[in-house]
């Protein structure tokens, strides 16, 4: 391995780490009043990097083959980046909904609010937030271009399978440092940190509509911008 690789690839898992998954859904956990169990955040980080951890492993082992069955598809590319233009645009219609079914239910903690609570506390099942950390990642798989692009990286790296295997593991561990360092702070500095956590807290709660709606929008807009952008370019 060389120098530039490993930089490469540290610099594309730290992009990783700011995404949805890795980094806003932990600080939103984190903002949970009262003492942190740490033992629920490392639950949710490690099925979010195990997850990734798997994703890698199955592109490096089989890309190949992946490669030969998409080329072997006859889809023209114009109906297909249309049909992907229709979905971004229905997403972009359906995060607006989901905004305002939000803001109408609004006042009162909602069902999302007292799950966080009860499950970080330690009442609740750790179970749920391995399905919160699996959903996410889930849903990012199509816009992880950084580790599509660490994946591409190791692939032409010609490494042994089992650096193979530490590399695409190391990988994930840097993804996932921002949200352990956040968490390690508010472990470390508890009482002080506390109240400013809180007022972050009432806020999300106060505006969690408008995060939905920006959440599902931003993925919309995306899927819709990047059809857009391939028709532009190429339109045959």
């Amino acid at each position: 391995m060389t120098f530039t690789l490993v930089a490469a690839l540290i610099g594309l898992a730290l992009i990783d780490s700011t995404s949805f998954g890795t980094l806003l859904i932990p600080i939103w956990l984190l903002l949970t009043p009262g003492r942190l169990r740490a033992g629920r955040i490392a639950v949710y980080l490690g099925t979010v990097a195990v997850f990734y951890f798997g994703v890698g492993i199955l592109l490096v082992l089989g890309a190949d083959a992946a490669l030969t069955a998409v080329g072997a598809i006859d889809i023209p590319p114009v109906p297909l980046r249309i049909g992907q233009l229709i979905l971004g645009i229905l997403i972009i219609a359906l995060s607006y909904r989901l905004e305002a079914r939000a803001e109408r239910r609004a006042g009162s903690p909602g069902k999302i609010q007292r799950w966080r609570s009860k499950t970080m506390s330690g009442s609740g099942s750790a179970r749920s937030l391995m399905r919160l950390a699996l959903v996410a990642a889930a849903l990012e798989v199509a816009t992880m271009l950084p580790y599509l692009a660490a994946v591409g990286l190791i692939a032409n790296a010609d490494l042994a399978w089992q650096l193979t295997g530490l590399v695409l593991a190391a990988y994930c561990v840097v993804m996932t440092l921002p949200a352990i360092a956040l968490a390690l702070a508010r472990l470390a500095a508890h009482q002080r940190v506390d109240p400013y956590l809180q007022r972050i807290n009432d806020w999300f709660t106060r505006n969690s509509a408008k995060a939905l709606g920006w959440t599902v929008g931003g993925i919309g807009i995306g899927i819709t911008l990047n059809a857009a952008t391939v028709l532009a370019v190429n339109p045959t």
